[in-house]
């Protein structure tokens, strides 16, 4: 179990609908006037491109990936907690009775709240097994690495046939 009073952990904050640039203005600004930067590490609004096509034509839009919802990274105290409820456009942290409760490993990984480089110690040819994602369990080889990337193609026996298929390094592990 991490200790949330030293250790600093993701949380979820939930704001009135469309709010969500401003409570990360007004958490910054609060971050900065209060001196917390070691206290509060990010602030972040998950988003996605997407395109939008509109009198005939296509543009990448940013999109909120959860609208409503900021993340925040922070060593949590009781003071930060009543600033932070406090601020304009937040209705609370996400949790029970309006306590926060921090996110697990696997969970950050798959918002991309922070990314994981993983030290890749795969070659081309290495038998592996996906832990992780749509396809765990299957086995396969390595055909082709992207350390750039973190992701490997690799061919898996797919419904009676070969497939490639590309995964990241976090999903697979080596097998012997």
């Amino acid at each position: 179990m991490v200790d949330v009073t030293t250790t600093p952990c993701w949380y979820i904050l939930h704001t009135y609908s469309g709010y969500e640039s401003m409570v990360k203005e007004n958490l910054e600004r609060l971050i900065e006037n209060n001196n917390l930067q070691d206290m509060i590490f990010e602030v972040k609004i998950p988003m996605e491109q997407t395109i939008e096509e509109k009198n005939g034509k296509r543009k990448v839009v940013e999109r909120k990936l959860l609208p409503c919802y900021v993340f925040i990274k922070m060593v949590y105290s009781n003071q930060l907690w009543y600033w932070i409820t406090n601020t304009r456009g937040v209705t609370g942290f996400v949790g029970p009775q309006g306590r926060p409760i921090p996110l697990r490993e696997d969970e950050i990984r798959k918002m991309r709240l922070e990314t994981v480089v993983v030290e890749g110690e795969f070659a081309v040819g290495d038998g592996v097994e996906v832990v992780s994602g749509p396809l765990e369990g299957f086995k396969g080889s390595i055909i082709e690495l992207n350390d750039i990337a973190q992701k490997a193609k690799i061919n898996v026996e797919m419904f009676g046939r070969n497939t490639d298929v590309e995964v990241e390094y976090l999903q697979i592990k080596k097998v012997d």
